[in-house]
């Protein structure tokens, strides 16, 4: 056995002590699972930190610290809460045609969107479904960058390549580049104080060139969690100093949990949950995302208002005991729909849900049931967001 690496040697100890093939091919499945998963370049920083890490997107990342997730989400509602999201991609377009081969792609509008302005949108199939939602940044007058989901990024990537102009160039900057997003009304002054140039005046869903130390980076306003914040895109390498730098500041580093549950509060959708390539794009309710005035693929699909039977809504329930995608929404004793994502919501004190329902069944305060494995849990359609104080649009003026 010498020569055999230490992990080998391992495995076979292990297989050599199995009761049976079925356990054996078990474990294997498990080993092929691990070794295919990718770590971001803050692993070791959550490992430090104790986090709680599970499998999401193909990546190990961080679902809780020691405070919790109740905690974290706290820091981001009425302090400064930190996200690791560097499993996230980076694509880099640029050429004379790139505006208007992303203007074919997808589903915003992107030629007149302005220098150092972003947008959200969808990347659809031609059924109109959405391969995935993205953000794209407007670097300069032929150079745009699209930040996909890690789920996606292989995907998304050649997806684009392959429908390009051969005088666009599409390069994959994900390995490269580190994300963090540092949200919470009191991200501005911590921003502030490591960065070299001034925040002031900077808008919502706007981005600006800054530097950490001897780095370039970007710095924008999008605000997933829906307070005031930013997400900070940078050369790998300085990510750890930065994300250090923030916690010394005062954030609070916080997991995929909080996350979800920010996001839910405010009516967001998640890919996987209530998007997906056979789900029609018009359906998630998301129509500042979908532009009227261009062609794009999927488009007459996506605008044909026949194919889109139901809506995405907001479920208040009547307790705390939380509903999981995939249940059934009652109305009448019919079902109606389904549920995409449930949580407990601080900020409600209560549980809440997203779900498909159909469009004729869609009423504000309407009662409705959800059977949840044995359970009957009772609540009403309600209006997205759920929480309305949110800082994401407010003057960055006020928060330095």
């Amino acid at each position: 056995m010498r020569g055999l690496a230490p992990h080998i040697l391992w495995k076979g100890a292990i297989y050599r002590a199995l009761p049976s093939k079925k356990d054996l091919k078990i474990l294997k499945i498990l080993i092929m699972y691990i070794y295919k998963m990718k770590t971001t370049v803050l692993h070791s920083v959550h490992a430090s930190l104790g986090a709680k890490m599970s499998p999401f997107g193909g990546y190990d990342m961080p679902i809780q610290y020691a405070g919790g997730i109740i905690a974290e989400h706290n820091a981001a509602r009425s302090g400064a809460a930190l996200f690791d999201t560097c499993h996230m991609g980076e694509f880099m377009l640029s050429g004379p045609s790139a505006a208007v081969d992303l203007d074919r792609l997808l589903s915003n509008d992107v030629a007149n969107l302005a220098v150092g302005a972003c947008r959200y949108g969808f990347l659809c199939n031609d059924g109109g479904g959405v391969i995935d939602d993205l953000i794209t940044y407007r670097i300069a007058e032929t150079e745009f960058m699209v930040v996909v989901n890690a789920s996606g990024e292989d995907g998304d990537f050649n997806w684009i390549k392959e429908r390009v102009s051969k005088d666009t160039t599409v390069e994959n900057l994900s390995h490269a580049t580190a994300k963090i997003d540092l949200q919470g009304p009191k991200s501005p002054k911590i921003a502030a104080s490591l960065l070299k140039h001034p925040l002031n005046g900077l808008k919502y869903y706007r981005f600006m060139q800054n530097r950490y130390k001897d780095a370039d980076i970007i710095l924008s306003r999008t605000g997933y969690t829906g307070e005031i914040g930013f997400e900070i895109y940078c050369p790998a390498g300085i990510a750890a100093g930065f994300w250090n730098d923030c916690m010394n500041s005062g954030a609070v580093p916080a997991g995929l949990g909080a996350r979800d549950i920010l996001r839910l509060e405010m009516g967001y959708p998640l890919y996987g949950h209530e998007l997906s390539a056979d789900r029609n794009a018009a359906q998630s309710g998301f129509s500042h995302a979908i532009s009227k005035n261009k062609p794009f693929i999927g488009s007459a699909k996506v605008l044909d208002s026949s194919l889109s039977n139901q809506s995405l809504t907001g479920i208040s329930l009547d307790g705390r005991r939380t509903v999981h995608c995939g249940d059934t929404v009652m109305m009448d004793g019919k079902s109606v729909g389904t549920v995409t994502s449930g949580c407990f919501s601080p900020t409600q004190g209560r549980a809440i849900a997203l779900a498909y329902i159909d469009k004729e069944s869609v009423s504000i305060d309407k009662a409705v049931s959800v059977i949840s494995g044995k359970n009957e849990l009772t609540g009403k359609i309600a209006e997205t967001p759920f929480y309305k104080k949110g800082t994401v649009r407010g003057d960055i003026n006020l928060y330095l």
